[in-house]
């Protein structure tokens, strides 16, 4: 598997510092954007980075971080994980992509998808009942506007378009863009009827039964008469030099950010036992740089993916912690994966 590739995600959780206190969210950005160079200067394939709307996050708008590290970098690609479709304009989210490609001379690839947090739509004046034809309208209007002609779209969430041109124009021709899914049969087929490229996020239990949406996903195309489209898994992990020493490093922020979370929904406490579960049954991709490669290797090998993208912001960790990890990922584990699958 000498083509698959390997990709790094960030959500800007708000960080401490190496004495627990919080940093400020414009420190967490100046961060996030070293992390990308440095992701670049590893050997890293792609760069990632979430969008939210709330306090515990401190990116709301991906493309201009994304930007930011375009200007600093000359061969990752760049991609969002996810842009919130549903709660944003298609035209204008067209827009800053392709300006945002323009900078990075190509390497743009936007994810869109619904999200996995909901502020976004009282926040923008949306009504979470429409979420379903909010994403349907606007990812419709979207794949319209990735053909870079003048555009005719009508629908219930904005005004109408008729022969309607888009500036700047691509310069590479066409926009890469790809569907976030986080396991539903009717999303993993919406992408293979949009003939876009599959980014399936993995963010609980064995990766391997995962497997059916993968292959969902390949039959799917084939019956709407698609060539085959990559596909891509995201999930989270993190690197140090020792499975303890990455334990302990993580453990205790991501029980806070679980613990956070599953508060607004009514999740059980995290605990230890479930933390110890995730890294060695479930889809924490967690450890030493062996530990982590072997993992990989599995997940890959389990479901037959393009692109592994690890998502290695778990909570509060401190900039030094991420930085060591991502610089593990690119130096260690990448080439130790490429090892594990040269005879797959």
């Amino acid at each position: 598997m000498t083509d698959l590739e390997f990709g790094l995600d960030t959500f800007g959780d708000r960080s401490t510092d190496l004495d627990g206190n919080p940093i400020p969210y414009a420190q967490v950005i100046r961060n996030v954007v070293d992390e990308g160079v440095l992701a670049e200067q590893v050997g890293v394939d792609s760069f990632g980075v979430g969008e939210h709307h709330r306090d515990d996050f401190a990116i709301s708008a991906p493309e201009i971080v994304l930007a930011a590290i375009a200007a600093r970098t000359e061969r990752i690609r760049l991609r969002t994980a996810v842009t919130v479709l549903s709660s944003d304009d298609p035209v204008r989210v067209y827009e800053r992509f392709a300006t945002l490609d323009a900078i990075a001379r190509g390497r743009v690839e936007m994810t869109l998808g619904r999200g996995s947090f909901t502020e976004s739509f009282p926040l923008f004046g949306y009504d979470l009942s429409d979420y379903e034809t909010l994403f349907s309208e606007k990812l419709d209007l979207v794949v319209a506007l990735l053909e870079g002609g003048p555009v005719s779209w009508s629908g219930t969430v904005r005004p109408p378009l008729v022969d309607q041109e888009v500036f700047p124009k691509v310069e590479s021709g066409r926009l890469s863009a790809s569907i976030g899914v986080g396991g539903s049969p009717e999303s993993v087929v919406r992408a293979a009827r949009y003939g876009l490229p599959l980014a399936l996020a993995i963010i609980g239990g064995d990766p391997a039964r995962f497997a059916p949406f993968v292959e969902l996903y390949h039959r799917a195309l084939a019956e709407f008469g698609r060539d085959p489209l990559p596909v891509s898994v995201h999930s989270p992990g993190f690197v140090a030099a020792t499975d303890e020493e990455a334990a302990e490093i993580v453990w205790p922020h991501a029980r806070t950010m679980h613990n956070r979370i599953g508060a607004e929904r009514g999740w059980p406490k995290y605990t230890r036992g479930r933390f110890e579960s995730d890294v060695n049954h479930g889809a924490l991709h967690l450890g030493s740089p062996e530990t982590v490669a072997q993992k990989i290797a599995r997940t890959v090998r389990a479901l037959g993916i393009q692109r592994f993208d690890l998502k290695y912001t778990n909570g509060p960790i401190p900039h030094e912690h991420m930085a060591t990890a991502i610089e593990l990922y690119g130096t260690k584990v990448i080439p130790r994966v490429r090892e594990l699958l040269t005879d797959d």
